[in-house]
């Protein structure tokens, strides 16, 4: 038994295996010479303080991440709110631009009437009448297709740059039309001598009664239409014209009507007693005219004046006349 230990002693210590862990043989000595010096390892590499694991390096990154992606969220809700904003007040520009066209179209509308109708009692060559037509539809046309354009710009929220460019698209076919005024009133003023007489011809063109409205059919070229609406709401309809009484105020003489022809309403607001109300219908050679001339409470009553013939088979002030 001890001879056994012994041998293993002598193998262990021939490979070094009987050393102390940490320990080994100094050269030139073997394993089992001389007694064994204590033998230490090195010491550990410092670790560096800006050394991370791979997980703090994700966590880092994840950090990173949802603070880039907060900036960009309040970046992006802050554009879209100025955008907003911005496209608001761009809505607010171009509604007032359709009312200022709406408006202008209503005055033009009443200048042309006017100058029509003091061609046509002046007995002006054909040729003049139509090119005040032809010069009216253009006018007409420029303003339906820039209040197009401005409502297609609308619908589909246009960046400022375009809604800029519709404006000064606008401006200048309203420029066109001041224009093509100013040239009409040089026709106008070109036939000043002819039209001298104008002023005291047209003051006795409005019939205040009926027995003046007969004889103002006799004089003139024109037919004319008795009407009477009775209360607020209330409807009439004069050949292919439908008249609505809309409002009154007898302290003012002022009333509200709208005129329904070729499918769409017209509004004619806040006109005087016996002031000419001028409004254009499909087929017409000229100006229809609407005059009331009495007013009270809730109720109007007047006539319409139309081109000749254009109401056919409506009996005018004439025809509905016993003994015309």
């Amino acid at each position: 038994m001890v001879d056994k230990i012994n041998e293993n002693d002598a193998s262990h210590a021939m490979f070094g295996l009987n050393e102390p862990a940490g320990q080994s043989a100094a050269p030139g000595q073997s394993p089992a010479a001389g007694p064994s010096q204590p033998v230490y390892a090195p010491p550990p590499a410092a670790s560096s303080p800006f050394s991370f694991s791979g997980g703090q390096v994700l966590v880092l990154l994840v950090i990173a991440l949802v603070i880039l992606s907060g900036i960009n969220l309040y970046m992006l809700v802050t554009t879209r709110r100025q955008f907003e904003d911005h496209a608001a007040k761009q809505a607010d520009q171009m509604n007032l631009l359709t009312r200022r066209l709406d408006s202008g179209d209503e005055r033009y509308a009443q200048l042309r009437g006017q100058f029509q109708v003091a061609m046509e009692k002046q007995g002006l060559t054909e040729q003049e009448l139509a090119r005040a037509r032809s010069l009216a539809t253009n006018v007409q046309k420029q303003q339906k297709a820039a209040v197009q354009e401005l409502n297609a710009a609308i619908a589909r929220k246009a960046s400022a740059d375009d809604v800029n460019k519709l404006q000064s698209d606008a401006n200048a076919k309203f420029g066109s039309l001041s224009g093509d005024i100013a040239g009409t009133k040089a026709d106008l003023e070109a036939t000043k001598q002819a039209l001298s007489g104008t002023k005291g011809e047209l003051s006795g063109a409005i019939a205040r009664t009926h027995d003046e409205l007969v004889a103002l059919a006799h004089r003139t070229d024109r037919d004319y239409f008795e009407f009477s609406l009775g209360k607020k709401n209330s409807k009439q309809k004069v050949g292919t014209v439908m008249l609505e009484l809309a409002k009154t105020n007898p302290k003012k003489n002022q009333f509200t009507v709208n005129l329904y022809a070729d499918d769409k309403r017209i509004e004619r607001k806040d006109k005087a007693i016996n002031e000419p109300v001028y409004f254009y219908v499909q087929g017409a050679s000229s100006a229809l005219e609407l005059v009331v001339n009495k007013l009270g409470k809730d109720s109007i009553s007047g006539y319409v004046s139309t081109p000749k013939g254009f109401f056919a088979g409506t009996p005018n002030v004439l025809a509905a006349r016993p003994g015309a």
